[in-house]
């Protein structure tokens, strides 16, 4: 039978049926102040009605967001969601330039910016005669102070937009660490599966009762955690400050008993090794969530260690927005047995399928190596006006992660890394996950990267970038003798060269795209190798 509407409920209902259910009760806390659900509701309709009333904003519109942390990164996205525009928001720690191009890609109509990014605002106004205003989080001579525009607007009331399962709510930019960035097209009704299945699958029986703390840019994956919690009623706790101050998350989590947080391993890595995650009261937690990039296991046992069984890894691209696999925190496990298969990411998330394939599009056998394919209701609509990249994204309906790894019987997932950190080394496929692996689990290591780099004999070698802990001075020689035995000698890296810190992404990912720029301003790719 044909479907006669194609329609779905605007995500801003999120926040309409928690209000009416919760309309007195915390919604956000942030440094001294606290919102209720019905506060913050206020708030959105104020905004929603600027935007429309005062600077035309309408269905479709796209309203790039530059800011860190704090109460109007959440009441802009809802503002936006309400009037069936589009939420735009960068990651606060690029550059003007870099948010310059997100403002000329997006096509964005206005821009809601913090006061601390007067730069920020200026590069966008000049790259993208689109953009007609921009807002001032606070007081700023580039916009109206959005604050002082909710006062104008108090009390007003717009109506909810409708719209259909495709129509856009979210550009979701990807981290551009192997170009410029593109902007993934997140729709209304793909977010409600996401949604519901974050809660089903990483967060089950979350209520009203738990607490969030966020400590991670909501721009990305901690701006869907936010979702999840407000579907569900439950308070969100932001840290006071713009960067990560661990010993003040573990003072939050004991005040709020804090029950969930969504992290990448980086800082799950920080938390867990902090020595304040031993001076506060952590058992309100049920579920530490991570993504964005594979935990390495020495890292994984430490954080099980220090916390409990309560960590959950899920695997997922921003263009799936996070749905592909989940290993819940019943599946974390001490010791490595067969049984406990170490190293994977989990199985396929509810209504997700996952296929590896090889460069033809042919699924392989289970333990084979090949590229990562998914088809789900949690796939993106594609990347905004880019139909070359969406030509490359998709291959007889699945889209292609760029992601190496292969299943086992049981439909467990290892990932052997990113396509293009591959390297040849005479004749022989590289894959330095798990070399990577195998140096970190030496006692001075901290972190670790491995990258080919160009050889006159074998084509190409490995080059590792070491962090030594805190006290420890490995040295080259060392460890090239301790590596050797424990993998295949052609896997081993040829050169190490020692870092006190390694160059991360604005997402906190350590990016071998800026390791290798790094390597080469340093003088470090010349060399020779050992």
């Amino acid at each position: 039978m044909e479907r006669m509407s194609n329609r779905v409920m605007n995500l801003s209902g999120f926040l309409a049926q928690t209000v009416a259910r919760f309309p007195d009760e915390v919604a956000l806390a942030w440094r001294d102040q606290n919102w209720t659900w019905s506060g913050i509701h206020r708030r959105v309709n104020a905004m929603a009605a600027a935007l429309q009333r005062e600077y035309g904003v309408g269905k479709g519109d796209r309203i790039l967001v530059q800011s860190q942390n704090c109460n109007q990164m959440l009441e802009s996205m809802f503002a936006c969601f309400q009037l069936g525009a589009v939420w735009v928001p960068t990651n606060f720690r690029q550059t003007p330039d870099e948010v310059a191009y997100l403002a000329a890609a997006s096509g964005a109509k206005g821009m809601i910016c913090g006061n601390g990014f007067p730069e920020h605002a200026s590069a966008c106004r000049a790259a993208s005669s689109d953009l007609a205003f921009a807002i001032a989080i606070g007081d700023a001579p580039f916009g109206e102070d959005y604050d002082a525009i909710i006062e104008r607007f108090e009390g007003a009331t717009v109506e909810t937009a409708p719209v259909d399962h495709n129509d856009p709510c979210w550009f979701f930019f990807t981290s551009g660490t192997t170009g410029r960035p593109k902007a993934a097209v997140l729709t209304h009704g793909q977010m409600a599966f996401v949604i519901t299945n974050h809660l089903c699958d990483l967060m089950p029986a979350t209520t009203r009762l738990d607490a969030s703390l966020v400590v991670a840019p909501l721009s990305h994956g901690a701006g869907i955690h936010l979702l999840t919690q407000v579907a569900r009623g439950s308070k969100t706790v932001l840290l006071p400050g713009e960067k990560l101050d661990v010993a003040e998350a573990w003072r939050l989590v004991e005040t709020w008993q804090v029950s969930n947080m969504f992290t990448v391993p980086t800082i799950l890595k920080l938390l867990a090794e902090h020595p304040s995650v031993n001076e506060r009261n952590h058992s309100s937690l049920r579920y530490v969530i991570y993504a964005g990039a594979p935990m390495y296991r020495t890292d994984q046992v430490h954080a099980l260690k220090a916390l409990g069984p309560v960590i959950v890894q899920y695997f997922g691209l921003g263009e799936v927005t996070g749905n592909i696999t989940v290993l819940p925190a019943s599946e974390h496990h001490l010791e490595d047995t067969d049984d406990t298969r170490p190293g994977t990411c989990g199985y396929a998330r509810t209504g997700m399928q996952i296929s590896i394939q090889d460069d033809a599009g042919t699924e392989l056998e289970p333990g084979m190596t090949g590229e990562i394919c998914v088809i789900g209701p949690a796939v993106f609509a594609g990347y905004y006006e880019n139909p070359e990249a969406n030509a490359k994204a998709f291959r007889n309906g699945w889209f292609r992660t760029g992601d190496l790894g292969h299943m086992d019987t049981a439909g467990y997932l290892f990932i052997t890394g990113r396509a293009s950190d591959m390297y040849i080394s005479g004749g022989s496929n590289i894959y330095p996950r798990e070399i990577e692996e195998k140096i970190l689990s030496h006692p001075d290591i901290s972190e670790v990267a491995v990258l080919g780099i160009p050889d006159p004999m074998w084509g190409e070698v490995g080059l590792a970038v070491c962090v030594p802990r805190d006290g420890a001075s490995p040295d080259t020689d060392a460890m090239i003798a301790w590596i050797d035995g424990k993998m295949a000698r052609y896997k081993l890296p040829k050169r190490f060269v020692f870092w006190p810190e390694m160059p991360k992404s604005a997402y906190g990912k350590i990016a071998k795209k800026l390791i290798r720029e790094e390597l080469i301003r340093r003088g470090d790719l010349e060399g020779p190798t050992a």
